[in-house]
């Protein structure tokens, strides 16, 4: 394999988003060594940037559940997603819980360019439930809800990535631990899941860790790059 897709909450950090130094160690030494890693996340660019600095990776990222991608620090970002449709996707459920006085929490609210995320304080399904009748995704990542256009996800991201990169998914291993991570695992040429990972992701990987988060993490990237 030539290069690494990795999801963030939930594969190199823990259930209260602590990142693991561990896997920080593996994700360098695989740099260092020449091997293109990516962090793929439905967090935000900004927040990608910081990480990628941070940790050590060249910028190159996957935000927003596949909805904004970029080569590196300095690469212009693509904007795969349509935010006006999700956008009225949320204001439809915004209206519907208001009218129960529940108020959504959304995260990052203006800093988002294609997806919409808010707080876990409602049903994953009693959303999908209410917007069945829109064109979009609802993902529960386990760490925020998401409401995503139809036909965007990690793996489509990593399909126009890897082009960009002269490359192709069958090139990349990919690492994740939750549903909005299945399609990347099942689009790379080899997937992975940590051992705390859904029973959908587990079920698409080619390799599923025994330790959870940033140690099964480590186990993978082990498996994969001796």
């Amino acid at each position: 394999m030539k290069a690494l897709v990795t999801d963030i909450d939930g594969t190199i950090t823990n259930h209260a988003r602590r990142i693991s130094l561990p896997a920080i160690d593996a994700i360098r030494r695989l740099v260092d060594g020449g091997v293109p890693v990516v962090l793929a996340s439905g967090n935000t660019l900004c927040f990608m940037d910081g990480i990628a600095k941070m940790v050590g990776t060249d910028g190159t990222v996957i935000c927003e559940n596949g909805g904004v991608w970029r080569r590196g620090f300095f690469g212009e970002p693509v904007i795969a997603g349509d935010r006006r449709v999700t956008l009225a996707a949320f204001e439809v459920l915004r209206d519907h819980y208001a009218g129960n006085g529940l108020a959504l929490d959304p995260f990052s609210h203006g800093l988002r360019y294609a997806d919409v995320a808010f707080a876990r304080t409602v049903p994953a399904d009693e959303v999908r439930a209410v917007l069945r009748d829109h064109p979009v995704r609802v993902l529960d990542t386990g760490f925020a809800l998401h409401l995503q256009e139809i036909g965007i996800s990690k793996a489509t991201a990593l399909v126009a990535l890897a082009e960009a990169m002269g490359m192709t998914p069958a090139d990349f291993v990919a690492i994740g631990d939750s549903e909005n991570d299945t399609s990347m695992i099942e689009a790379a040429g080899a997937g992975a899941a940590v051992g705390n990972a859904v029973p959908e992701a587990k079920a698409a990987a080619d390799f599923v860790a025994t330790a959870p988060f940033g140690d099964g993490f480590v186990e993978a990237v082990g498996h994969y790059f001796p």
